[in-house]
C-alpha cells in the first residue's frame, strides 16, 4: 500500500507526514501527530478541509483507508482543554466521509510548502532568490544585488516610474530600496516579473486571493510567493515521490494555482497573518516606537523618516 503524505499545520509550524500507509489505524495518525505537535492524544483535535472541520479519530482501530483521508489532504491540529474520553467523538465533529474535503486529485505531483525565510527587512528579495535557485541565500548578496536591480530600472524607465507613482523623487527612493532595512512591495515585485520575464504570484493570506504581477504578460513561467501582512515566504512543490522540490511552475498548471488558492483560504480562515494595525515597528531613523501601519505612515509624512523595522 502506498504512503499517505499528509500537510500537517501546528502552532509550532508546518510538517509533511509521509511515514503513514492506508493500512495504518486512527491510532497510528494519533500517536503521529501527537508527537509531531507536542500535544497529548486525549487532547488532539484535528481539522480537516476548506472550511476546517472537525475529523473524527475517535475509532482507533479504523485504517486510514477508511477514515476518508487522502494523499495531499492538510490537518490543522489544536489542542483542546477537556481531554477527549476514549472511544467518543469530539463535539460538533461529523462521519469521517461527509467531513472531508479532498482538495488535490490522485495524480496531483506533490504538496505545496511554504520555506521559511528570515525576517530581516528583506525577505522579500530572500523569498524571489529562492523561487528562482531553489536554495536559500545564505550570504545576503542576492538581495543586495536585487535591491540594486530595482534601482537600475527606475533610473532606466524614470517614464514608468515617477515621484507620482514612488511617493518620492527618483534618487531618494532608488537610495532608499538599496537600504538593507527598506522593505520591497508591489513596485519590487512588479520590476521583478519584467525583468525575469516570469509571472510573480502572490498569495494574500489577509484577503485569501492571490495577486499575479505580470499576469497580463503572458509569461511561461510562474513562481509563488505568501504574504502575511508584512512578511514573504516562497512556496515549494515537494514531490511525493521524494527528490528535488520545485520552485517554477508552468503558467499553465492551474492545478498549482488552485492549490495556492486553497492555501490562501486555509491560512487566513486560521488566521495566519499579521494585523497591520496593531503590530509594532521601530523607526531606524529615530528610534521612536510605532504601533501599526497608520501610525507608521503618519511617522513618515511628519519626519521624512522611511526606515522601518518589525519588533
Amino acid at each position: 500500500m502506498s504512503n499517505l503524505l499528509l500537510r500537517v499545520k501546528t502552532k509550532n509550524g508546518q510538517h509533511v507526514v509521509k511515514n503513514l500507509t492506508q493500512d495504518h489505524k486512527i491510532h497510528d495518525l494519533k500517536e503521529t501527530l501527537a508527537e509531531l505537535s507536542n500535544i497529548p492524544v486525549n487532547r488532539l483535535q484535528v481539522l480537516l478541509g476548506f472550511p476546517p472541520k472537525v475529523l473524527d479519530i475517535s475509532n482507533d482501530n479504523l485504517e486510514l483507508a477508511q477514515s476518508g483521508l487522502s494523499t495531499g489532504d492538510t490537518l490543522i491540529l489544536q489542542e483542546i482543554s477537556t481531554p477527549l474520553l476514549e472511544n467518543t467523538t469530539p463535539t460538533g465533529a461529523n462521519d469521517a466521509s461527509k467531513c472531508v474535503e479532498n482538495n488535490q486529485t490522485d495524480d496531483f505531483p506533490g504538496i505545496l510548502m511554504k520555506q521559511i525565510v528570515p525576517a530581516d527587512n528583506s525577505c522579500l528579495f530572500s523569498s524571489f532568490h529562492f523561487v528562482l535557485n531553489g536554495k536559500l541565500d545564505e550570504s545576503g548578496e542576492a538581495g543586495k544585488f536585487l535591491r540594486q536591480l530595482v534601482a537600475e530600472t527606475i533610473r532606466n524607465e524614470k517614464h514608468n516610474y515617477d515621484e507620482a507613482i514612488l511617493g518620492k523623487p527618483v534618487e531618494e527612493y532608488c537610495a532608499w530600496i538599496q537600504n538593507d532595512t527598506s522593505w520591497g512591495g508591489a513596485i519590487e515585485l512588479a520590476i521583478l516579473s519584467n525583468y525575469y520575464g516570469i509571472e510573480i504570484a502572490v498569495v494574500d493570506t489577509i484577503n485569501a486571493i492571490i495577486n499575479r504581477f505580470g499576469e497580463d504578460q503572458n509569461y511561461s513561467f510562474r513562481v509563488f510567493l505568501m504574504f502575511d501582512g508584512i512578511h514573504y515566504d516562497p512556496l515549494y512543490l515537494e514531490p511525493f515521490t521524494g527528490g528535488k522540490i520545485q520552485t517554477i511552475f508552468q503558467s499553465s498548471d492551474i492545478r498549482i494555482l488552485e492549490e495556492a488558492k486553497i492555501l490562501a483560504q486555509e491560512a487566513k480562515s486560521s488566521r495566519q497573518f499579521t494585523d497591520v494595525n496593531k503590530f509594532s515597528l521601530k523607526c531606524m531613523d529615530c528610534n521612536i516606537m510605532l504601533k501599526g501601519q497608520i501610525e507608521a505612515r503618519d511617522h513618515a509624512m511628519s519626519t521624512g523618516h522611511m526606515n522601518f523595522g518589525e519588533i
